[in-house]
């Protein structure tokens, strides 16, 4: 069985390779594409599905933004199986910072040069004061590319779904991006920041290993 993965906003797959899967599972990582310009976002979302071979049953993980970019893909290709970690199942989830943003659409208005690479090391320096269990930062933000940032904060703030019952959520209870306390996720990563992938590695694989295990038994029955 494959699976198709979708890494976080900005993020190569660094982020997610202590993670362990069942042995028959292949991974398939999509990387990131750059938007074009004004480009929709269900143009880009069909770009990125293009990579997913659907003529044999797939699963599908996406990691903060890619959990949202995978449940768009399940819609144009469905999977045997969506899991989504430190994401949100639909816009009700949004943090009332993320909303403020889709409210006053001030991601729109943002310059594009304020999404530079100092930009970014400003960034990891907040972030590492409101969270300092997480690794360096920049170690996992490699896709810096300006406009591919802005466009995604835009995609972000504006994104509207219904929730899907079958996509199966594990989130960290520490996590600052999508607080925990708007989602009911089937799984709990205690004292997981939003890098709990990294930082929580051995917990989410023993989750994904009983998921993916699960899936692959009623796939030959």
């Amino acid at each position: 069985m494959k699976i198709y993965i979708v890494s976080g906003l900005g993020a190569d797959f660094k982020v997610l390779e202590k993670l362990e899967f069942p042995k028959n599972c292949e991974l398939v990582f999509i990387d990131w594409l750059i938007p074009e310009s004004n480009e929709p976002f269900q143009d880009y979302v069909k770009r990125m599905a293009e990579k997913v071979d659907d003529s044999e049953p797939f699963c599908l993980l996406g990691y903060s933004f890619g959990g949202i970019i995978v449940q768009e893909i399940n819609q144009l290709k469905p999977a045997e199986k969506v899991v989504i970690l430190g994401s949100i199942k639909s816009d009700k989830e949004k943090s009332k910072f993320i909303k403020t943003g889709e409210v006053t659409r001030i991601p729109r208005i943002l310059p594009v040069g304020l999404f530079n690479n100092r930009a970014a090391q400003v960034y990891s320096v907040i972030r590492k004061l409101f969270d300092p269990r997480n690794p360096k930062i920049l170690e996992y933000f490699k896709v810096r590319d300006p406009y591919y940032l802005k466009w995604s904060v835009e995609k972000v703030s504006e994104w509207k779904f219904e929730e899907n019952p079958n996509v199966i959520q594990i989130l960290g209870d520490k996590d600052i991006v999508f607080p925990i306390r708007y989602s009911k996720p089937d799984y709990v990563i205690k004292g997981g920041s939003h890098l709990f992938p990294v930082t929580k590695h051995k917990e989410v694989s023993k989750i994904l290993t009983k998921v993916f295990s699960e899936k692959m038994i009623n796939v030959i029955s």
